[in-house]
């Protein structure tokens, strides 16, 4: 389980494909100095497991269900991305839960820089617009935000919207990220629990 609080930003060191995964070299001197093999570390937001680690940069199998429904299988060398590592038993969770599990991809489709803090709207594909609200809880790119507007349900194009404070955006890639740019989504995990529950008593979610 992680919390969507970002540890240290990584930078991709290699990409070595082989069909239908692939193995993705990272640098993080913070973060790999105490990742074990075998640990879970999410990588923008995809949780993923260290398969080797030499103190400074570490090495992630990613099969190819990762690689197609996230942006993971697009990095490529040079490329930084958000990483946190598990939340140990007892630890503060000072985001929300996120398990790592991406939902889709969304698009960065507005970003508005305003005093102090920018607002940024992300398109989202229409079967996860059911589980995310206003004023609650989404993983951007494993970043732990507080949704502040969402689009009508009636709209064809659903959207979302957030807020990011300084801290945010200069300690994750969210401060850099271009209009345009694909992002991996986890949304609330109870929302997905509870839509489950209501289809089982067949009840529409």
């Amino acid at each position: 389980m992680f919390t969507g609080i970002i540890a240290e930003r990584g930078t991709v060191v290699a990409v070595d494909s082989t069909g239908k995964s692939a193995v993705i070299t990272l640098s993080a001197p913070t973060l790999a100095a105490d990742l074990p093999l075998g640990g879970s570390i999410a990588v923008d937001g995809c949780c993923l497991t260290a398969t080797s680690n030499d103190g400074h940069t570490f090495t992630v199998d990613v099969m190819g269900e990762s690689l197609a429904r996230t942006t993971i299988g697009g990095l490529q060398a040079g490329d930084t991305v958000n990483l946190e590592r598990c939340v140990p038993a007892g630890g503060r969770l000072d985001g929300h839960v996120v398990q790592g599990h991406v939902d889709g991809v969304g698009i960065l489709a507005e970003r508005e820089p305003l005093e102090n803090w920018h607002r940024l709207r992300f398109s989202v594909p229409g079967n996860l617009a059911p589980y995310i609200a206003e004023k609650g809880s989404i993983a951007v790119d494993g970043v732990s935000l507080t949704v502040t507007a969402v689009s009508a349900p009636e709209e064809g194009d659903q959207w979302f919207e957030v807020g990011l404070i300084p801290a945010t955006l200069s300690e994750t890639g969210l401060g850099s990220k271009p209009v345009g740019a694909a992002v991996n989504l986890e949304v609330d995990v109870m929302a997905k629990y509870a839509a489950r529950l209501m289809a089982f008593q067949g009840v529409t979610a």
